[in-house]
């Protein structure tokens, strides 16, 4: 049996790594990946690959930038050419990026069958493109591997057949716990010494860090980064966090950009006690994370990810699909950029006034495992 992985972004890789490794147990399947080249940067797509202890791609499809429509249409067109030189049984899509649904949409029109990995997440908030996508993915898979219980009473309520859903739990706590050890092996010291400034030296000197004494911030959602109005909020979140701790910024690309181009990188880069790196290797960000006093974010794996390591995330978005993380798990939900919520939260949370959470029914590392035990036994 032949079966085709779909990648498209970074979140991708730590879905498909340890469903990668799981089918490797199944001598009578054939298993590929294809990288669609939605986001690709040859030296993070690199490190990703080798971190995550991947097979290269077997095929990739160079699809680069655009608009969500003009990708969407580019990545059906190069899938569909490539559907024709290798036919799978089955093809895979994880996750909720463009790459997600062009592939999928492809598949039903070639008459190929299909499996999501992560169905059925709903955020109720159909602005947001990757809403768009996870519809439109579960309406059209014939297997519907489910991460959490939200998403088996979401696709119950829009009439997904119980034979096709399965509750797994999440692949990308099996990635967070087969790299974790390896991960806590790399230093903090080491990590800070990518400190990045527009004007060569860093404005502000290096705090020193260790575990428990830092915030580390995430921000990359065009609703948060992508106005001066925005980016203003960002900065005096950090300017009330440093206050107490010092703040780690990982900060993406787009985000780097637009603090440029409304002229207040300078702004950000002399704020005392705030550290500015690059991107991050998976393992680089998992070190972080697992030594983060709390997370401020708008990202949606991230919230998964503290709610397994106990760490309080503030994630500053109207609306989450991943409620498990904040009625189970240390995520708490601030619903906008709005810097004295979130001041008066961190203040609650380094005093103690926080919840403890716990890890959601089947976050323990096999769900690739169990996937594999489906798709094996087609």
């Amino acid at each position: 049996m032949k079966i085709l992985h779909v990648v498209g972004a970074r979140p991708n890789f730590m879905k498909v790594a340890p469903l990668s490794r799981a089918l490797q147990q199944y001598p009578h399947i054939e298993s590929r990946i294809v990288h669609t080249g939605q986001h690709y940067d040859e030296k993070m797509s690199d490190i990703f690959f080798r971190q995550l202890e991947l097979p290269r791609p077997d095929y990739y499809l160079g699809i680069g930038g655009g608009t969500h429509t003009q990708q969407t249409a580019k990545i059906m067109l190069a899938f569909e050419e490539l559907l024709r030189e290798y036919r799978p049984d089955i093809i895979v899509v994880v996750g909720d990026v463009n790459s997600t649904l062009a592939a999928s949409l492809v598949a039903k029109k070639e008459g190929i069958r299909l499996a999501h990995v992560e169905a059925g997440l709903r955020s109720g908030d159909r602005a947001m493109p990757e809403e768009i996508n996870r519809i439109l993915t579960d309406s059209v898979s014939d297997y519907l591997f489910v991460s959490e219980m939200a998403g088996m009473i979401n696709l119950s309520r829009e009439g997904v057949p119980g034979e096709k859903m399965f509750f797994v739990g999440n692949v990308m706590i099996d990635s967070l716990i087969f790299f974790r050890q390896k991960a806590s092996r790399l230093t903090l010291e080491g990590l800070l010494e990518q400190r990045m400034s527009s004007g060569g030296a860093p404005s502000s000197p290096t705090p020193s860090l260790s575990g428990g004494d830092y915030a580390l911030m995430t921000m990359h959602r065009p609703s948060n980064v992508d106005g001066e109005e925005g980016l203003n909020n960002i900065l005096q979140i950090i300017r009330d966090t440093v206050k107490r701790l010092p703040v780690i910024f990982a900060i993406h690309p787009r985000t780097y950009k637009n603090f440029g181009k409304f002229n207040l990188l300078d702004a950000l880069e002399a704020i005392p006690g705030l550290v500015l790196l690059p991107p991050q290797g998976y393992l680089q960000f998992l070190r972080l994370m697992d030594s983060a006093a709390l997370i401020i974010t708008d990202s949606g794996g991230i919230q998964e990810e503290t709610t397994y390591l106990q760490i309080p995330c503030l994630t500053l978005r109207s609306s989450t699909e991943r409620p498990s993380t904040v009625e189970l798990g240390t995520n708490f939900l601030m619903a906008s950029l709005a810097p004295a919520a979130v001041r008066q939260k961190v203040s609650d949370i380094l005093d103690g006034k926080t919840k403890k959470g716990i890890i959601p029914p089947f976050w323990d590392g096999q769900a690739a495992v169990r996937i594999a035990e489906v798709l094996g036994g087609i």
